[in-house]
């Protein structure tokens, strides 16, 4: 099958076909930057002439965040059902199935604890890849065991999001799981527990609505796309031109919807120095 499809309105490449880490020799950036791929890799899939964020999922953040690339993985074979029998060009299970296999995951979020600048610190860390970083039961129950894993230890949580929302095929099951994962940070909150919320691209529809923006500090990569309704569908409901760069990562800092935007490179070290300042620790070299 070709690698795109033409439609009447122009070119569209299938949710299916869309790529997130590069494969290949060579890396094209969205403003027509070439790069070699491997180069890539060693700047943390981040293009060093124009800075542009390329899609990556839990295996490098995990690697960026934890000493070492060392941690312990949680609950890793919850693996998704099919209460309600959905089927539309495909049978639910066939699609999770067909996820399963392209991504190596069991489903769009892993969760791990580990040593993070030498202290421990537990990460939900969401998969775009496998359909889409929707959030259904299972990414749910995942991420609400994670948070009850740091506060029965004790352990600040981050949450990395990448998501394109609620999964349609689990219905209501998976609008459930914004209440669910809220009040588990609400159990964290009592607890006095530091969480670190921090967005990529993209991060929209319920996991905005949810747990996305109720860090105790909510930060994002540059350029990441936050919002509940995506660019297109607000201009298709409101017949209105858009501000540049709407809902983009720098767009929501100005507006008062994040604390701050750090690149790739200084993630680690400016979570690791939230914590430290939330927990009134000396602040870490």
């Amino acid at each position: 099958m070709a690698w795109f499809k033409r439609k009447d309105k122009g070119i569209q490449t299938p949710t299916e076909e869309k790529k997130d880490t590069p494969k290949g020799l060579w890396y094209k950036t969205p403003s027509g930057k070439i790069i070699d791929t491997e180069e890539l890799r060693k700047n943390l899939y981040v293009s060093p002439e124009d800075g542009y964020h390329v899609r990556v999922g839990s295996k490098e953040y995990f690697e960026l965040f934890f000493d070492n690339n060392e941690f312990t993985e949680l609950n890793e074979k919850l693996s998704a059902k099919d209460p309600l029998k959905f089927e539309d060009t495909k049978k639910y299970p066939e699609r999770l199935k067909a996820a399963q296999d392209k991504t190596g995951l069991k489903d769009a979020v892993r969760t791990a604890v580990g040593k993070s600048l030498g202290k421990d610190l537990v990460i939900a860390s969401m998969d775009f890849a496998f359909i889409g970083g929707s959030m259904g039961s299972v990414v749910g129950e995942k991420i609400a065991r994670a948070i009850d894993y740091s506060i029965e230890h004790n352990i600040p949580f981050l949450m990395i999001s990448k998501s394109g929302g609620a999964r349609m095929m689990e219905a209501s099951l998976s609008l459930m799981q914004l209440v669910k994962t809220s009040a588990k940070l609400a159990q964290l909150a009592d607890a006095k527990i530091p969480y670190v919320s921090l967005c990529t691209d993209p991060t929209t529809g319920g996991t905005t609505a949810s747990f996305a923006m109720l860090g105790d500090i909510n930060i994002a990569e540059p350029n990441a796309l936050i919002a509940f309704a995506g660019p297109r569908v607000v201009k298709d409901t409101t017949g209105k031109e858009l501000p540049e760069g709407f809902q983009r990562s720098e767009f929501v800092l100005e507006h008062g919807f994040l604390d701050a935007i750090y690149e790739r490179k200084n993630l680690k070290k400016q979570v690791n120095l939230y914590l430290d300042l939330i927990q009134n620790q000396h602040i870490r070299a």
